[in-house]
């Protein structure tokens, strides 16, 4: 896996870099985690690499387009891997969790405006809430 992330990073002119490097594999096994899980997950690994670093890694790689930056109202921005199939999320109100929901037309821009102001359309951001099914069952989620 080591290999694709680095040719994601070469496809966009990035430097391939351990911080980079660790920060990717972080969101593909942890996807919608906050700034501070990406840092305590790149740091579990490599202990050395900065909050700064982690944060400008962040940066970089939203600004390529290789990571997403999401923030549903009223919570913390998270972050994710999957990117360039404009699909979408569903937040429990209750607990926070935040899951993948796949574009609902099944075609970007999934959502086609009633009137869209002349703009040209490319991506649709559409947030379910609702509660999840280990806070509906009372569980505490995992």
């Amino acid at each position: 896996m080591t290999a694709d992330f680095e040719a994601q990073l070469r496809a966009v002119s990035l430097r391939v870099t351990r911080p980079r490097l660790a920060v990717l594999a972080a969101l593909r096994d942890h996807p919608h985690v906050d700034t501070d899980t990406v840092i305590a997950l790149v740091r579990s690994d490599h202990p050395t690499v900065s909050h700064q670093a982690v944060y400008d890694v962040l940066r970089a790689l939203t600004d390529a387009g290789l990571v997403r930056r999401i923030q549903p109202a009223g919570a913390t921005a998270r972050y994710e891997s999957r990117t360039g199939d404009n699909h979408h999320h569903v937040v429990c109100r209750s607990c926070g969790a935040i899951a993948d929901v796949d574009c609902a037309a099944g075609h970007a821009p999934c959502l086609v405006a009633s009137d869209d102001q002349g703009f040209v359309v490319d991506e649709a951001e559409v947030v379910y809430w609702g509660t999840c099914p280990d806070c509906a069952a009372g569980r505490t989620p995992t």
